[in-house]
């Protein structure tokens, strides 16, 4: 058997097996049209198009450096908080423009949510407060209204039996995988359509890990997802589609178990196989 079978059977067999069959397509929730980002005069993000099926998880993969994570944040307007970044092209949320003139920003990120590379609780708040701050913003004040949120947002992020006791602790007692799941019970707490979810597990242990894995996968039935990881096999294993960045440009992209086992682009093959990256 060469590199490249040995790799594909044992490597990534067992993980695809896991992540379950795509299924039939579903409508596009989002699609980004000749995307290009830049942080000041470096050129980060280079004609990026790509679409992203409702309900649901993309992953997107690649090199340190490729562009990636930029991609993310220009999903929903995050890239253009930095200073002297900008970008250029479309990205369409149910096939309306979030970069269009009179749209709202802030409405955008409430309906497309982000988690983070690291767990961010709010260090001065409650497990509590985390939760029902994005509410607050808001405009919600009704206990009743934040309690069954709070309740319903830490029950979808698997968490609900592990601190129902101990809500009035502080957000930042708990584990590092506690403190991720919390982060997103907190962007569900608002509703979003989209969560986007740049490198989440990176920073945890295996077992917490494939924790925030099975949490996406239970997620896709109500959310769409867009996953980047540099963690190819948590790409296989939770993962519907799959996209390979190179350089500021999608390389390839297709349904996750095609890209793993029969990558079309010989730079796919390579990066899988391990040749680089």
């Amino acid at each position: 058997m060469d590199l490249i079978s040995t790799v594909r059977s044992r490597a990534f067999a067992g993980a695809l097996e896991r992540s379950g069959p795509v299924g039939e397509a579903t409508p596009e929730r989002i699609r980004a049209v000749e995307l290009h980002a830049y942080f000041g005069r470096t050129h980060a993000v280079r004609g990026v198009s790509l679409g992203v099926q409702t309900n649901r998880i993309t992953a997107i993969i690649g090199p340190s450096g490729c562009g990636k994570s930029t991609v993310l944040r220009c999903l929903n307007r995050m890239h253009e908080l930095v200073p002297g970044a900008r970008m250029e092209g479309r990205v369409l949320l149910d096939n309306e423009d979030i970069y269009a003139r009179e749209v709202d920003p802030v409405m955008i990120r409430r309906r497309v949510g982000m988690v983070f590379q690291r767990a961010t609780p709010f260090p001065t708040m409650s497990i509590y407060d985390n939760v029902a701050a994005g509410l607050r913003l808001n405009g919600v004040r009704d206990r009743r209204t934040l309690d069954e949120v709070v309740e319903h947002s830490l029950r979808q992020a698997a968490l609900w039996d592990e601190v129902k006791d101990v809500l009035g602790r502080p957000g930042t007692s708990l584990s590092g995988g506690q403190q991720q799941r919390l982060c997103i019970a907190r962007a569900l707490a608002v509703q979003p359509e989209v969560l986007l979810m740049d490198e989440p597990a990176s920073a945890l242990d295996p077992a917490s890990t494939l924790k925030i894995e099975g949490l996406a996968r239970i997620l896709r039935d109500h959310l769409t997802i867009v996953l980047v990881t540099h963690n190819m096999q948590q790409a296989a294993r939770a993962s519907d589609y799959t996209a390979f960045m190179l350089g500021g440009e999608v390389v390839e992209f297709g349904p996750t178990a095609d890209l793993f086992t029969r990558p079309r682009d010989p730079r796919t093959e390579d990066y899988i196989t391990g040749r680089f990256g």
